[in-house]
């Protein structure tokens, strides 16, 4: 079986679940690294390595956070530890209509340092990566020597035919200001050859207004595939190979439990299906399945019994795997 190699760049933190001032539940989370889970977890049976790049410290909490993504098939060599340092925490509540507030304390998080050496895992093994993945909150964190270097490294891969995905989470406190967003945001756009847009985000940084605003904008950037998330409504699709925006209906959710993780596992199923050789309408309905799945369960990471069926699924689709560059 040939194996299809995906590195994906961000921050995990330690989350804590619960009531302020009552009893909290420690888990971890973050956006990439949620993807990174959500994919190992539907790649695994076709061939699909997973890999996370980050820094961590040298804690037991930074150990015990690679020991669990080990245990779901995650590839941890690309981690840096770093002593002194350790891994961000944030406190999350979640409110009747299954909406998450955050408080968060990451300033001195070992992710950020992750580029401050003179070569990285990940950029010592450019030549392995099928597939590249990062999000604005992988850019946010990072200082600017660092995002310069992952620029540089999204633009190597491009050259080589490796699909490069930006996610375009945007979280303005991460940002000294909305201007240096958009310029890292634009670049971002230009360098990947798949851009996953979540429209409210998509709107808070470029194009405020109505709907017919961000898709004017959203139509005139240079990425070859996006994908655009719009809640309950209808993902929007462009493609190459299927020109035309095409529009593939949500999956309905009986009951919202949580929304933590919804576009971060759509993008898992999404991307999966899109590296096995599904056409984008299809990766988007079952990107959609997964997501629905996701939100019907508490946390950021469901149990894997509670997508099984979607696991199985996965293994089955039918189409070329994506090509080594």
């Amino acid at each position: 079986m040939s194996r299809i190699e995906v590195a994906l760049v961000g921050e995990c933190m330690v989350e804590l679940r619960g009531e302020a001032f009552g009893a909290l539940q420690q888990g971890f989370g973050g956006d990439t690294l949620n993807t990174a889970v959500y994919l190992a977890r539907c790649g695994a049976a076709r061939g699909l390595n997973v890999h996370y790049a980050t820094a961590l410290g040298t804690d037991a909490l930074s150990r015990e956070l690679q020991r669990r993504w080990a245990a779901e098939g995650i590839d941890t060599g690309l981690v840096r530890e770093i002593d002194g340092r350790m891994p961000g925490l944030y406190q999350i509540a979640v409110d009747a209509n299954g909406e998450r507030s955050f408080s968060y304390w990451r300033d001195t998080s070992a992710a950020k340092a992750y580029f401050e050496t003179d070569a990285t895992p990940l950029e010592a093994q450019a030549a392995r990566w099928h597939a590249l993945y990062l999000s604005g909150i992988s850019l946010a964190i990072l200082a600017p020597a660092g995002r310069e270097r992952l620029f540089a490294l999204m633009r190597a891969l491009r050259e080589r035919g490796a699909l490069v995905v930006f996610d375009n989470n945007y979280r303005p406190r991460l940002w000294p200001d909305a201007e240096t967003a958009r310029a890292c945001f634009t670049r971002a756009f230009e360098l990947a050859s798949l851009a996953l847009v979540t429209a409210d985000d998509h709107a808070a940084l470029f194009a405020p207004g109505d709907e017919a605003a961000l898709l004017r904008h959203v139509e005139a950037l240079a990425t070859p595939e996006i994908v655009v998330k719009r809640g309950a409504e209808p993902t929007l699709l462009r493609s190459a190979a299927e020109p035309g925006w095409w529009a593939v209906a949500t999956r309905a959710v009986p009951v919202v439990v949580d929304t933590t993780a919804a576009g971060d596992s759509f993008a898992a199923g999404y991307l999966c299906q899109r590296l096995f050789g599904a056409s984008a309408e299809d990766a988007a309905r079952f990107g959609n399945r997964l997501a629905a799945r996701v939100i019907a369960h508490p946390g950021a990471l469901i149990e894997r019994a509670a997508m099984a069926d979607l696991i199985d699924e996965a293994a089955l689709v039918a189409g070329p795997s994506f090509a080594s560059p």
